[in-house]
């Protein structure tokens, strides 16, 4: 066995966050009868929630402020006579509820039994609680690490010292340690600048970056265990990973 712990990010990695995402924003309006305005506010409210979850990537706003100024923004932009704290709270329990794994997610913990895997994410703590809770993976890990509650995230060194104390690793033990993740900006060069493997899963075959190189890059979790016991040497070429996926996650 090449690695020994797994460390994966949650959201468009072991849970689709577009599905759920478009879920929860129906519901949401659909709470406060406005079923109409969905389709005139998705496309609006997945750039200014992208662009947020990249101001606190970049620690330009906390994850408190964030809850509620994407919808402060949003309905702003549309007009919208809503309370913005209030539908805060209505999406995201409906996000918290939309379970939708990533195909191959449900198999890790049979295919890779002889490894500790955890949880490492930027989120709200208890979007990631509910949907791990809910999910087929509820057994899965030994830990879920949560960037709301460490009050450090990818790729900051803090949320890895953090993952390494909780998990009883030390500095040698980096070796043995794999991140695996779709965002190259947080996953990759939080694994990168913190010295452990990396694994890129890029389904959609996003092109590469050559300031973000991870080890690995994988189409399919499925692709993951022959990597993890050392039977794959890299999986396909990465090109230096990809332009960063900037999807936010929660």
């Amino acid at each position: 066995m090449k690695y020994e712990v797994i460390l994966f990010d949650a959201d468009d990695t072991l849970f689709d966050y577009g599905q759920a995402e478009s879920y929860a924003l129906r519901e949401a309006f659909n709470q406060f009868g406005m079923p109409s305005v969905f389709e005139d506010c998705a496309s609006a409210y997945k750039e200014i929630n992208k662009a947020l979850w990249r101001d606190l990537e970049l620690g330009l706003i906390s994850s408190a402020e964030l809850r509620v100024e994407r919808f402060t923004r949003l309905f702003a932009a549309h007009g919208l006579d809503l309370d913005p704290e209030s539908f805060s709270a209505a999406y995201l329990l409906h996000l918290g509820a939309g379970i939708f794994l990533i195909e191959g997610a449900a198999n890790l913990s049979g295919e890779l039994a002889g490894c500790r895997l955890a949880v490492i994410t930027n989120g709200i703590k208890e979007v990631q609680y509910s949907r791990i809770q809910g999910s087929e993976l509820r057994d899965t890990f030994a830990h879920i690490i949560i960037s709301e509650e460490v009050g450090s995230q990818k790729p900051e060194r803090g949320i890895f010292d953090h993952a390494f104390a909780r998990l009883g690793l030390t500095a040698e033990d980096k070796r043995k340690v794999l991140i695996v993740g779709d965002t190259l900006t947080s996953d990759i060069q939080g694994g990168i600048s913190y010295g452990i493997d990396t694994c890129w899963f890029n389904p959609l075959g996003k092109p590469g970056d050559p300031e973000i190189v991870p080890t690995y890059e994988i189409r399919a979790l499925s692709e993951l265990p022959p990597i993890v016991e050392g039977k794959a040497q890299g999986g396909l070429p990465s090109g230096g990973g990809g332009p960063g996926r900037e999807e936010p996650i929660s």
